[in-house]
């Protein structure tokens, strides 16, 4: 390895934030005026998982078969699978430094969980269960981490109305991982070091309505209108006594998997269906019910919808699902009909909506895994699917499933530092393009297939 690079994730960071408030942001402000920063379009779907995969393999979401947390299997009606780190069938940054003889550290990089060996050390992420379970490789890692820093936090719950407890927790959270960073990039061998930080993204979830003048629930003079900016000051501080400890030479590379922005509602795409005769249920619920606790009447049913930061829509095709109905000639027929219709819905005042169809198999040149028959970014993501029924409405002026005040946004952000190459410019670059830089950054060979360039 020629170079070491050092990578900082920041879980959901926003252009909108950290570019304007950037004299507010002196460590990140320093690495824009001396490196080449600027919005980084996230993957599709731009979710979390697959984001930090499509960004650490340089592939698609298409290619490593991942469509979110959680997966239809087998075109069952009920049968989810949920996305954990033996989903990963494809070679990621740290596989190559493995390759090439070189020792990664890791922390927190969806989806880790349960930890695989790896060429060094790595703590899992977010979706760890908790720490009674194994979250470290190797297994020693784990007892070094809480001898010496105690309970080791991977997550928060955020979707609550205890903000002040919720604040709290975001930030005991941060800081312990932080310390923990800071001893291992000072104590351990690494030729990449890579982490992501899950706490904006559910200080971003939690609070946005309480910064945006805009969103329609934003109340003036409220308690924590600067709670976001506040823990961004936090990070740029926490990410300046991190990169103290690396050399003069060292990369440093700042991400983020996506955006955020203010969340307008949730659709109702499972209300949309019944209305529009595509979903037949066998007794409709009066009050708020889980999708996968309604009796369909599968025999008369074309399509049902999932809920999440997207919608993914289902078709009944006969001999495909068990009790499928439309005839797999018709399939293409019925699916552009419903895309039609879908790009017409339009806001609760009757609004325009800019509304997005993908088709999977026409969108991704490689498809694994088990994908819906179309993905949908309901108003450019402002609108969340609302896969739940019985609200009595198919506009809802809130998350579904527990307070939840932003959406994810298309574009991230990214900051590239190197030491040999200051430039103080600003570009465009795709989530695709961070693994062939890392890579060319640290003196590897790029592989033909990474969807990515470097970016310069």
């Amino acid at each position: 390895m020629k170079r070491k690079v050092l990578i900082i994730g920041l879980d959901c960071a926003t252009p909108q934030i950290v570019f304007p408030q950037s004299d507010k942001l002196p460590v990140l402000s320093q690495l824009m005026r001396e490196g080449i920063s600027g919005p980084l379009r996230s993957a599709d779907p731009p979710i979390t998982i697959p984001a930090w995969m499509v960004m650490s393999t340089g592939q698609d979401a298409g290619r490593l078969g991942l469509y979110g947390f959680r997966h239809r299997q087998d075109y069952s009606y009920h049968k989810i699978w949920i996305a954990t780190s033996y989903s990963i069938k494809k070679k990621t940054i740290w596989d190559y430094v493995a390759q090439a003889g070189g020792q990664s550290v890791l922390v927190g990089i969806p989806p880790s969980y349960p930890p695989k060996p790896v060429a060094g050390h790595l703590i899992s992420c977010f979706i760890t269960p908790d720490e009674d379970k194994e979250f470290t490789y190797p297994q020693e890692l784990g007892e070094e981490i809480i001898s010496k820093f105690g309970r080791y936090m991977f997550d928060v719950e955020f979707r609550t109305d205890k903000k002040d407890e919720l604040l709290e927790n975001i930030y005991r959270m941060t800081r312990k991982r932080f310390e923990v960073l800071n001893y291992l990039i000072s104590t351990k061998p690494w030729d990449l070091f890579m982490f992501v930080e899950i706490g904006l993204d559910r200080i971003h979830h939690a609070f946005w309505k309480y910064m945006d003048k805009q969103h329609h629930l934003y109340t003036p003079g409220n308690p924590y209108e600067d709670a976001i900016l506040n823990y961004y000051r936090e990070l740029d501080s926490l990410v300046g006594e991190l990169i103290s400890h690396v050399d003069k030479d060292t990369v440093i590379l700042v991400v983020s998997d996506h955006g955020a922005k203010r969340m307008k509602g949730a659709f109702c795409i499972n209300e949309w269906l019944i209305e529009q005769g595509y979903l037949v249920l066998k007794e409709k619920p009066t009050e708020p019910t889980s999708f996968d606790k309604l009796e369909v009447d599968w025999s008369r049913t074309k399509a049902w919808g999932w809920g999440g930061y997207y919608a993914r829509i289902f078709l009944n095709i006969a001999g495909r699902e068990q009790q499928g109905i439309i005839p797999p000639e018709d399939y293409e027929k019925e699916r552009e009909i419903l895309l039609e219709k879908i790009l017409k819905i339009s806001g609760p005042q009757g609004e325009t909506w800019q509304t997005r169809v993908i088709k999977p198999q026409e969108y991704f040149q490689e498809l694994n895994g088990d994908y819906p028959d179309l993905m949908v970014y309901f108003d450019e993501l402002y609108w969340r699917s609302a896969g739940t029924l019985g609200h009595g409405t198919m506009y809802l002026e809130e998350n579904d499933t527990g307070p939840d005040d932003a959406v994810h946004d298309f574009e991230g952000i990214f900051i590239l530092y190197d030491p040999q190459e200051k430039a103080g410019r600003s570009v465009k670059a795709s989530i695709q393009d961070i693994a062939p830089t890392v890579l060319d950054k640290l003196g590897l060979p790029i592989p033909a297939d990474l969807k990515g360039k470097v970016i310069s």
